[in-house]
């Protein structure tokens, strides 16, 4: 009960987040265009409100309704979620929102919408910022790939480091099943780095029907290769469990994965 909770309150208060910064999105721009704002409600309020605040001088009453549905912003001179219909057959004043021009008008009533996007742009970077795209150029596998027969019968054999796709620099992403092997099967001609020397390899026409035909993939990392810490990233939830560059990763939970293979498929 006491996680139903927890989750209940999370919901709600993402949900008011979301409610807010859309509402002020709608606000904001009819307080530039100087349009008088009468009310801005988290939650709508019915009868009664469960909060309510009117600063000195100001025009716009903020508030909490009970009611979780949304939320509002009367705008003066607009029919809105208050259904205030009396104030439409007033003659039209300056402050309000049906005396302004189109274009206005248009960026008042898509503001809160061009908020939530932006919000949705500033998580997504933050998020990207705090994690990180994670990512393994092929070239830092320095003991080379294992590879199915019928990327030997391509010109590949065991132990070559895939550098480049077309001159494009071989990446494998991580949680991505075989990205590596997308680039290379797309590419004309592929580079590998084989006895210290760059070799190019040019790819058959039919190199992806024969994988298809054949059924055995492309290629896999090498058993031999161990799973070593390269970089920490400072503040990381590695950084604060003490993980340091050097370190080598020899299980998870309990189970031993001598190898980068092991530990990857036990992630």
């Amino acid at each position: 009960m006491e996680t139903f909770l927890i989750k209940a309150l999370q919901l709600i208060l993402s949900l008011s987040i979301l409610v807010v910064i859309h509402e002020f999105g709608h606000f904001i721009f009819a307080r530039v265009f100087k349009i008088r704002v009468e009310k801005f409600y988290l939650f709508f309020d019915p009868w009664f409100a469960l909060f309510r605040y009117k600063p000195r001088n100001s025009e716009t009453e903020y508030g909490v309704g009970w009611l979780p549905l949304g939320g509002y912003v009367k705008i003066s001179g607009m029919i809105d979620e208050s259904m205030d219909k009396e104030q439409m057959a007033q003659p039209v004043q300056p402050w309000e929102f049906r005396a302004k021009s189109t274009w206005q008008r248009l960026l008042v009533m898509i503001g809160g919408v061009l908020f939530n996007i932006i919000l949705a742009f500033f998580i997504y970077s933050m998020i990207v910022f705090r994690w990180g795209d994670s990512y393994i150029p092929m070239s830092k596998v320095k003991s080379g790939m294992e590879f199915s027969e019928t990327a030997e019968r391509a010109g590949f054999r065991d132990g070559d480091v895939l550098l480049y796709a077309d001159g494009k620099e071989i990446i494998d992403r991580a949680g991505i099943v075989d990205n590596f092997a997308a680039q290379v099967i797309d590419a004309q001609t592929v580079t590998v780095l084989r006895s210290g020397q760059e070799i190019n390899i040019p790819m058959p026409a039919d190199f992806v029907q024969q994988l298809m035909r054949d059924k055995k993939g492309f290629a896999g990392y090498k058993d031999d290769v161990p799973t070593v810490v390269e970089k920490v990233q400072k503040g990381s939830e590695a950084e604060k469990i003490g993980l340091m560059k050097g370190d080598s990763l020899v299980g998870v939970n309990s189970v031993l994965t001598p190898t980068f293979q092991d530990f990857r498929s036990e992630l």
